[in-house]
């Protein structure tokens, strides 16, 4: 942290961001020229613990704390130091408004606000209280807005729920209702309990489907009964005889067959008068039609039934469409990486073609008897520098893809970044003024010195693009950094060498800033690059323990920012720098086996050592080899051996002979090896390929002279 922004709080993750961020991109300048009313703002904010965000500035500079970042969503950290109105353009009408009445010392409040936003890339329906105030400046004016979001998206969707379940309840209680009012009386009777004869009208004689003449001649109940569903005559019989027993009222329903032949539901409703001495005497009641209310009724138990499956279900059921979503966004994800992939091979088949075309037009010149020196010359160098490219694209896709050998060693830092910023002097352009800002205090970092260098190349060369051969760019070197979470990438609170690179371009836009790290994504025109640069300088930083970080604004150039864990060490020694010069690389007759699986490389490898002064025998595979050696060695003085090979592989080779035969050198050769990019070579030199038969005499020579490590346990 610098002395400058010392001012701020703590302010968790966000805190830290805000401090390592450049405010020297935005509008609002160095963090150390701020004014004192802005600087009290932003300490406001990150200590807070509800979710605040200050828009600072005509334009809305944007300030938030962590509480603010988890609400944004997938927009963080992208939102930081925009602009309001570009950092949430979907609603930028109503974020125009705010600041309008805000810069102008009014306030706002929104209850329940309804907005859609686009957090993750979709349309979210979401609800929010809002509360926006000015912020005054020195002077008293209002020079910004602070902003308290707190979302309601939850309580508002579960009162609609609730809101609808009420009115849907109310519903069948109002149809219920409706339905007992409209209940019609369809006959009425006097059962005389003494003589056990019924009186009934016409209406009720119809309605069991009896001849109403006989409701007049004493209608006895058996004839009742008779027109009784089977299902229900001996509930009808034991409530009848209940209520006689008792006296007092009565109602029953049941179903009756009528002239028609169907049943309908009718409800009997009367009562039993009783003597003094308790002897029943009448039996008067009526007859209501029923058959709409049970109607009702029923459909009011599927509802009731329907609402609590609902309730009980409803935690199952978003347990569920939550994992459709999840699937959904899983075959998404891998359509997005199949696409990466069809991306990824297409630019390599591309490219490689390229470079074979090259190879493959100067080979067919070569062939020719009659062409003179300088154009074979011109040729040969033409196919050896096509193989640099080539082997120099390999090492982008591998650092990309995380899966290079790296040698890490520690080294002064700083004195790399100036090294680097005097040789782009010359690889940059006379137009671009480059300026390195280190400080002299000790730096060290343990990474791989070459990676490390073709990272800020990269990154250079990237910027010149950028600013059209023309402006500035700015290499500088902060120590003791925190690493801030970085595209979902978790941060970290270790010391951290930040290592960043300036231009005074063109900027980058917010679409482009989360793609650039993507392989073969470019904005260049076509042939004017691979797309691999950036890609090699994230997967080298990763593969280091690392991250990069991007930041731009429209118009006012980038900075990218190489995060690298940083050592503690009292004196480090370069080991580049110290290396001894290279020995000669003839042989001298001293026995090599080679190890290889590819019939093709094998015998060139075997070819190359013999014209270098070598005598070499060659073995198909590991285990071949360990026969030739056997206990004592088998006469040979080097094995030099490919790493990836069918069984046994060539790391492992190499420690076997490291138990067996610990004075017997090897020299391991991959193009590519997962073991090697996880484990690391074990102390065994190595020579990548493709190699050169001058890089493998050399590399040779000095193996032969010295023993092989001794293995690990």
């Amino acid at each position: 942290m610098s002395v400058t922004a010392a001012f701020l709080p703590g302010g968790g993750e966000l805190g830290a961001i805000v401090r390592a961020y450049d405010w020297a991109t935005t509008p609002l300048g160095p963090i150390d020229t701020w004014s004192q009313s802005l600087r009290s703002a932003v300490g406001t904010v990150l200590l807070s613990p509800v979710p605040i965000v200050l828009l600072w500035g005509p334009d809305g500079i944007m300030i938030y704390n962590d509480a603010y970042s988890a609400f944004a969503g997938g927009r963080h950290p992208q939102l930081l130091g925009s602009k309001v109105r570009e950092g949430w353009p979907e609603v930028a009408d109503f974020n125009d408004n705010v600041m309008r009445v805000g810069l102008a010392g009014g306030t706002l409040s929104y209850k329940d606000q309804e907005l859609t936003l686009h957090r993750y890339g979709r349309p979210e329906q979401v609800w929010m209280n809002l509360d926006y105030s000015p912020v005054l400046d020195e002077a008293g004016q209002p020079a910004g807005v602070i902003a308290v979001v707190v979302e309601t998206t939850e309580r508002v969707l579960a009162e609609q729920q609730l809101k609808a379940s009420q009115a849907l309840a109310q519903l069948y209680a109002d149809r219920i209702q409706l339905a007992l009012s409209a209940g019609a009386i369809i006959g009425t009777w006097v059962w005389d309990l003494q003589a056990d004869e019924f009186t009934v009208d016409e209406a009720f004689a119809r309605s069991f489907g009896l001849d109403p003449a006989l409701g007049r001649v004493g209608l006895r109940l058996e004839q009742v009964i008779a027109t009784v569903h089977t299902e229900d005559r001996q509930g009808l019989i034991a409530a009848i005889n209940e209520v006689i027993a008792r006296g007092g009222a009565y109602a029953h329903q049941y179903r009756v067959r009528r002239t028609d032949g169907k049943y309908y539901w009718i409800e009997a409703n009367g009562r039993v008068d009783l003597a003094p001495d308790g002897t029943p005497l009448s039996f008067p009641g009526v007859l209501i039609n029923v058959e709409d209310r049970r109607a009702v009724e029923a459909e009011r138990d599927r509802a009731i039934m329907m609402l609590r499956t609902l309730t009980d279900t409803l935690e199952q059921r978003v347990a569920e469409r939550t994992s459709e979503l999840m699937r959904t966004e899983d075959a998404l994800r891998q359509s997005q990486k199949m696409e990466a992939v069809g991306q990824l091979t297409g630019g390599v088949a591309h490219d490689f073609n390229n470079l074979l075309t090259i190879i493959r037009s100067s080979v067919d010149f070569l062939r020719r008897p009659d062409l003179p020196e300088a154009r074979k010359a011109r040729y040969l160098d033409a196919v050896s520098d096509t193989v640099d490219r080539a082997a120099k694209l390999t090492g982008q896709l591998l650092a990309f893809a995380r899966r290079q050998a790296l040698k890490p060693e520690v080294f002064h830092v700083g004195q790399k970044v100036r090294g680097i910023a005097d040789m782009l002097d010359t690889v940059i352009g006379a137009r671009i003024r480059v300026v390195a800002e280190v400080s002299d205090e000790p730096c060290y970092i343990r990474a791989d010195v070459s990676q490390f260098e073709t990272a800020l190349v990269n990154m250079a060369v990237n910027a010149r693009d950028a600013m059209d051969g023309e402006g500035t760019l700015t290499l500088r070197l902060a120590g003791n950094r925190t690493m801030p979470a970085i595209r979902g990438h978790a941060g970290a609170d270790t010391a951290f060498a930040a290592v960043s690179l300036t231009d005074t371009g063109a900027g980058i836009s917010q679409a482009d800033l989360g793609r650039l790290f993507e392989p073969f994504f470019t904005t260049k025109e076509v042939g004017k690059g691979t797309g691999l640069g950036l890609s090699q300088v994230f997967g080298f930083a990763k593969q280091s323990g690392g991250n990069v970080d991007v930041t731009s604004a429209p118009r006012q150039g980038a900075t990218f920012t190489l995060y690298l864990p940083q050592v503690d060490v009292d004196r480090a020694t370069d080991a580049a720098e110290t290396a001894p010069a290279p020995t000669l690389p003839l042989g001298a007759g001293q026995r090599v086996l080679v190890v290889e699986d590819n019939v093709e490389v094998g015998q060139f490898a075997t070819q190359i050592l013999q014209d270098l002064g070598y005598e070499t025998v060659w073995a198909a595979n590991a285990e071949a080899a360990l026969d030739l050696l056997g206990r004592d060695g088998g006469g040979f003085e080097v094995v030099f051996s490919d790493v990836v090979m069918p069984g046994m592989g060539g790391l492992a080779l190499a420690q076997e002979l490291a138990r067996r035969l610990p004075d017997l050198p090897v020299l391991l050769t991959s193009g590519y090896s997962h073991v090697l990019a996880q484990e690391g070579t074990h102390g065994f030199e190595l020579l990548h390929k493709p190699y050169s038969a001058d890089q493998l005499g050399r590399v040779l020579s000095r193996v032969v002279g010295r023993p092989a490590p001794a293995s690990a346990e």
